[in-house]
């Protein structure tokens, strides 16, 4: 069974002021073909796996481009065609294959391709009518009609932090292997839920609903269950979540489990919808608190859903409020960080932080600071796989009571990300144990990390390119026909 894999992945915020251009995807990364030569990280473990499990039988891998770029605005027209081109070319090449594997995201938009991975998905169809296609979806992502008839099997990964993405790539490379060998017919429906909202999935009744939908698998003639939560500032007229079932050649089973799945999550959405505090609200909630380390997570700034990661208006209030005992990260300033760089560690100086991408990031603080530690090369855990961190600059504000665990700690970076684990900030030698405030540029994966420390966690729907009011997003390309936006989107 010739096998042929490739990534291609991006997310794209509508809203975000940031383009997605080839300097995007170089920082992020881009393999020629390279991918599992080198050590996988978190786009490209699945193709490693994938890789191994084909060779393990003794499949020929031909492996294409692997590109991955930090969630932003519009992808530009010619970087995704030349990418889109070079894995058409890859596959032309390595024709006849029998199975294709890709790792993608679902919710990438680029200049005049409102649905790149069904553009992709169908262009592959095109080429290769016989071979059995199957892709890897964040679950944030749009499920389009292009998506699921030109694919054999789409696999969102369960999971919100996305910790299963392995075990997810795993199940989708047994699930083709073996619809190519003729062992299984898969079919795929989806059932269209009608709702926009976040849906973490550690804990209460989101995590008894992905608990129940996976128990169901194990029912006779069902393959693989998904529910594809949409990315919610995509605007996209698919955007919105998706359950989705695939069964062993049965339509109508899948159609049912679809539509079940959809129902009970919109028979349990109040309970799984969770408000989210204003700064104020937040600031004053955890002064009731007497135990640190609060996390104080600034939804709305989370480069993962494509903000800059450089808006300034929670630190700003903490710093209004005179408090102190604070870590506050992960900071994407790259001119912040060349100026350390060029004087180095131990000295203090004025800077200018953030707020430099626009309105959305409010305005540049100007903070006296000390450079305490520049480091390179680090990477911090997303699940079980590395992200890469770029230059890292640990800066001291002095509280000015003579305990440096009073200080306001910053973490600022080159390489935009969000803050996903404690280990940012531990490797560059900050104690939160010490700390009573952390503040996360993070909108939900940073649970997975910082739960286990934490005494309490306070979502904040901070002003910014991905601020958590459901009812509000300016959509023009999705109807407003979704709940919370209206009561009854059924009627």
């Amino acid at each position: 069974m010739k096998t042929f894999i490739a990534c291609l992945a991006t997310e794209t915020n509508s809203f975000s002021p940031l383009p997605t251009g080839i300097a995007a995807f170089e920082e992020g990364h881009i393999h020629h073909g390279t991918a599992t030569k080198s050590p996988p990280v978190y786009w490209t473990g699945a193709l490693r796996l994938w890789r191994d499990a084909a060779e393990a039988r003794g499949w020929p891998v031909t492996e294409s481009l692997a590109a991955f770029a930090q969630p932003g605005g519009l992808t530009v027209r010619k970087v995704y065609e030349d990418f889109r081109d070079e894995i058409i070319k890859d596959l032309q090449a390595a024709m006849p294959v029998d199975m294709i594997l890709l790792q993608l995201h679902g919710a990438m938009i680029a200049d005049g391709y409102p649905d790149c991975e069904g553009d992709l998905i169908a262009r592959l169809r095109e080429i290769a009518p016989e071979a059995k296609i199957g892709a890897l979806l964040d679950p944030h992502c749009h499920l389009t009609e292009a998506m699921l008839t030109k694919a054999d099997a789409l696999i969102c990964f369960k999971e919100y932090p996305h910790i299963d993405v392995l075990e997810r790539g795993a199940e989708l490379f047994t699930l083709i292997a073996d619809a190519a060998e003729g062992k299984i017919q898969p079919v795929m429906r989806d059932y269209d839920c009608r709702i926009i909202m976040a849906m973490p999935t550690p804990e209460g009744p989101m995590r008894d609903y992905v608990d129940a939908m996976s128990a169901r698998e194990a029912e006779a003639g069902v393959l693989s269950l998904s529910l594809a939560h949409g990315f919610p500032w995509g605007d996209h007229e698919r955007t919105g979540a998706r359950a989705l079932a695939i069964t062993d050649g049965d339509a109508a089973l899948a159609e049912t489990m679809a539509r079940e799945l959809g129902e009970k999550l919109w028979r349990e959405k109040e309970a799984i919808f969770q408000e989210v505090l204003t700064i104020d609200e937040a600031l004053d909630a955890a002064a009731g608190h007497n135990d640190g380390p609060i996390v104080l997570a600034d939804m709305s700034d989370n480069a993962g859903g494509g903000a800059p990661s450089d808006s300034t208006f929670l630190l700003r209030a903490i710093l209004d409020r005179g408090l102190t005992s604070v870590a506050s990260g992960i900071y994407w300033d790259p001119v912040v960080v060349q100026l350390c760089t060029e004087i180095g560690e131990g000295a203090t100086l004025p800077v200018r932080l953030g707020g430099k991408s626009g309105p959305m990031s409010g305005d540049p603080l100007d903070l006296v600071v000390t450079i305490k530690r520049i480091a390179t090369g680090l990477t911090q855990r997303f699940g079980s796989l590395p992200a890469a961190l770029g230059t890292m600059v640990w800066l001291s504000v002095d509280a000015g009571t003579g305990n440096a665990d009073d200080n306001i700690d910053l973490v600022v970076n080159d390489t935009r990300t969000q803050t996903f684990h404690p280990e940012a900030f531990t490797q560059l030698g900050i104690d939160l144990g010490r700390k009573r405030h952390l503040c996360v540029k993070s909108s939900n994966h940073y649970r997975a990390g910082f739960a286990p420390i934490a005494s309490v966690i306070i979502p904040i729907a901070t002003p910014g390119a991905i601020t958590p009011d459901f009812k509000a997003i300016p959509y023009t390309k999705r109807a407003p026909n979704y709940w919370p936006k209206i009561e009854d989107p059924f009627a």
